[in-house]
Formats: structure tokens, C-alpha cells, sequence
């Protein structure tokens, strides 16, 4: 489970990057068609970059659990958990700031 926890924290570290770029402003990283009707694009930023930390750091504590043998399914588990959430907080900040999803 070694690749499985290397992966975990390579996939974190892209998504930290990400998420700390989108919260420091670069909302030209998200695609202009979730932003059509976003008015605050630095509390926009701020928000979707939080989201993207919040997956980093579930992917990063899956990555630590998973080098252990015998936690392998609770790192999934957290994985599956934890990227539900960080999805749903990205809906929220969608829904919030963009007036929906799509």
C-alpha cells in the first residue's frame, strides 16, 4: 500500500497547490463558465480554495493511515468520506457565490 500512500500525497500536494493559487485570488484556475454570475471573485476565491484544501488534507491523512497494513480500508474509507464533503463544500461555494452549480 506504499503507491497507494505515495500517490495520496503527490494527488494532496496538486491539490494544496491549487487550493492555496484559487484562495490567494487566481480564480482563472476554475474554468470562467462556474463564474459567469460570480460578483465577489475574492471571497469566491477564498471560499473554492478552502474547499480544494479541505480535499487535499483528506487525501493527505488517507495517504498517512493507508502506510499502515492493517488500517486499509479505514484510509479508503476516509478517502470516500472526506471527498464527499470536500465536494459538497464546493456545491455549497457554487451555489453560494455563482447562484448554482452549473
Amino acid at each position: 500500500m506504499l503507491l497507494y500512500s505515495i500517490i495520496m500525497f503527490l494527488v494532496a500536494v496538486l491539490f494544496a497547490v491549487l487550493g492555496i493559487a484559487i484562495y490567494k485570488g487566481k480564480t482563472d484556475l476554475i474554468h470562467d463558465y462556474h463564474q459567469t454570475k460570480v460578483t465577489d471573485k475574492s471571497a469566491y476565491g477564498k471560499a473554492f480554495g478552502k474547499a480544494m484544501l479541505v480535499i487535499a488534507t483528506v487525501m493527505l491523512l488517507s495517504g498517512i493511515i493507508g502506510l499502515f497494513e492493517n488500517l486499509l480500508m479505514l484510509a479508503v474509507a476516509i478517502l470516500i468520506i472526506g471527498l464527499v464533503v470536500g465536494i459538497g463544500c464546493i456545491v455549497a461555494v457554487q451555489k453560494k457565490y455563482n447562484k448554482g452549480v452549473f
